[in-house]
């Protein structure tokens, strides 16, 4: 997974939960909805067994490469499962879809105008090296994060005006009047280190040194871009809270890395390690067949997903002045058949991907109406007039509609654009310009996607190319927005927040490592993006969520790609699931092994 992905991911962990702890001292979490599902007295979350046998160990793998166990920062690439080694404030659970419940904090204070939030620290909490975990710690984390770390934290944070340290174990928030209460819960999900170890370490230092950290796990054996070890830590402080319960059964978890993801796959049905999320079709629909199956010694899950599907596709950099004009996007989109690729390539497994929020109630339907249409009239003049008298829809070549008649129309918003077709090729009539542009991928699993979308693409004239990097060298290109175009995937939550300013907003757009890979400069995105974040209530949260989404849709920065309604996993039955599996999430530290005296070799 590459360091783009995961930065993906973790902003979607800070997401998924928002605001309401009924005001009083004392709430043990916090929910937008104004109702826990767990009370102050919950022993467990209910998607866990409580009895799960501790020991043995969970093998995994990593793609591509690391060289650094510093998640933090731009600078190298850091090893898989290392941001688990380290404990926030609140962990949310994943059968709720906006609420966070006391981890290093055992109580959070509200104020009732969502001004300032307050975590009292468990005196009990110590790093792994015995010292204590301080107010002064979670202050110094909280602002090196913001000040040095990766870009979304200072995009999340940005509405965090003071923090206080009130004592020993007591931190507070304040915040800009009025914003998205979600940020009282997103202050309570980074990670947490220690201020002296970093401090004499380095927080910029990108290298192999173990950092300090204070969560279940620490780092073990491990091999420069081979593999990682993380090693449960024994009594250690939180293994007894609600909500660790029942998680973190594993005595070891290793990661394996691998740089091709047709030999991971090889190496999980030789059972180099136990457990594979399969993201590939024809994989799942027909390489099933080896012995272990049979014997079911292999067994495949498919798991409802509740959350917003991520919205995959194939990105434009609009930094490219190629990728400027809208009407070239939307052209270059209808060259891909995605009807062809599911029946041929997918085996049906997918639905087309027609909204950033797709798979929830967020994503917008129709043509705007009411409350919706009225964010939206004011900048009428600046909105393709479409999006107010049509729905969104992904080009389809299902019949009626056809390939042929998709390239028609793009062939036609070309020439509005000032691209004709001379002897073969796409030219632009005043620069003279041949339009040719690159793929750029990190595994050869679009191969044969890529290559109907460029044979379709030549019928219009343009010459598009794949080119295939590792994945190090993939992530630091589109970290340098060195690219044309690019698989790109963006985490949504039920209740995005501050997220969507580092995801396309102007001012995001050209940091180092951002996530708005597409380039987004837009003063209405802009808008939008604000009044998201400054929604006051669950209605209103939704309408000006579908708006941004219309706006982003018919921007056409992408060409959408599809998603599933399940995650697929298979796994050897030497490791073993809880019966119920949460709808917001598959949470792999709830499971455990069935051979608990297995140690790592």
């Amino acid at each position: 997974m590459t360091k783009i992905i995961i930065s993906l991911l973790t902003m979607w962990l800070m997401g998924i939960a928002s605001l309401h702890a009924g005001h009083e001292k004392g709430a043990h979490g916090l929910s937008i909805y104004g109702t826990l599902k767990y009370p102050k007295d919950f022993k467990h979350f209910d998607y866990v067994n409580p009895h799960a046998p501790k020991g043995g160990i969970l093998r995994l793998s990593g793609y591509g490469t690391f060289d650094s166990f510093n998640p933090f920062i731009l600078k190298g690439m850091a090893a898989a499962g290392s941001q688990m080694i380290f404990v926030t404030l609140i962990q949310p659970s994943q059968d709720e879809s906006a609420t966070g419940y006391g981890y290093l904090a055992h109580t959070i204070e509200v104020a009732p105008d969502r001004s300032w939030v307050i975590y009292y620290l468990r005196p009990e909490a110590i790093h792994h090296d015995g010292s204590p975990i301080t107010a002064e710690d979670v202050i110094y984390s909280f602002t090196t994060l913001v000040e040095k770390g990766t870009p979304q934290y200072k995009a999340t944070y940005k509405d965090v005006t003071k923090t206080q340290a009130l004592d020993q174990h007591t931190v507070k928030f304040s915040f800009t009047p009025q914003v998205n209460g979600d940020l009282a819960v997103m202050v309570g999900q980074f990670p947490i280190f220690s201020k002296t170890f970093m401090e004499k370490h380095g927080f910029e230092r990108a290298d192999l040194t173990p950092l300090l950290a204070n969560g279940p796990y620490k780092v073990g054996k491990f091999k420069a871009g081979r593999y990682v070890t993380y090693d449960r830590v024994k009594n250690w402080w939180g293994e007894k809270f609600p909500t660790n319960v029942g998680r973190h059964n594993f005595d070891h978890i290793r990661y394996d890395y691998f740089r091709d993801q047709e030999v991971t796959f090889e190496a999980f049905k030789n059972h180099t390690f136990d457990m594979h999320m399969d993201n590939i079709a024809k994989n799942w629909s027909t390489g099933y067949t080896f012995p272990a199956v049979k014997a079911k010694k292999v067994l495949k899950l498919e798991i409802p997903n509740k959350t917003p599907a991520i919205m995959q596709g194939f990105s434009f950099n609009t930094r490219r002045d190629l990728f400027k004009d809208r009407r070239v996007r939307e052209a270059i989109g209808m060259a891909f058949d995605f009807e062809w690729c599911n029946t041929h390539l997918w085996h049906n497994l997918y639905t087309r991907t027609q909204s950033y929020f797709d798979r929830s109630p967020l994503a917008s339907r129709g043509i705007p109406k009411g409350e919706e249409l009225a964010l939206l009239e004011p900048f009428r003049k600046d909105l393709p007039p479409e999006l107010f008298t049509s729905p969104f829809r992904a080009p389809s070549t299902t019949p009626p509609s056809s390939i042929r008649e998709n390239l028609k129309k793009a062939k036609a918003l070309l020439s509005q654009a000032g691209w004709h077709v001379k002897n073969n090729q796409l030219v632009h009539e005043k620069s003279g310009q041949i339009f040719a542009f690159e793929f750029l991928l990190h595994t050869r699993v679009f191969e044969r996607v890529l290559q109907g979308f460029i044979n379709n693409l030549k019928i219009l004239g343009i010459k598009a190319q794949m080119r295939i990097v590792d994945p190090t060298q993939y992530v630091k290109m589109l970290e340098s927005y060195n690219f044309d175009m690019a698989v790109s995937g963006v985490v949504q939550s039920l209740n995005p927040g501050n997220e969507q300013r580092h995801y396309w907003h102007s001012a995001e757009a050209d940091l180092p490592g951002g996530s708005n890979i597409a380039g987004i400069k837009d003063p209405v995105v802009d808008h939008f993006v604000e009044l998201v974040i400054s929604a006051s209530s669950a209605e209103e949260l939704r309408t000006r969520v579908r708006a941004l989404d219309r706006v982003l849709l018919w921007g056409h920065y992408l060409v959408p790609n599809f998603y599933s309604f399940h995650t697929r996993i298979a796994h050897w039955n030497n490791i073993s699931h809880p019966e119920t599996f949460p709808p917001y999430g598959v949470d792999t530290m709830t499971w455990w092994s069935n051979v608990p005296t297995l140690k790592e070799k």
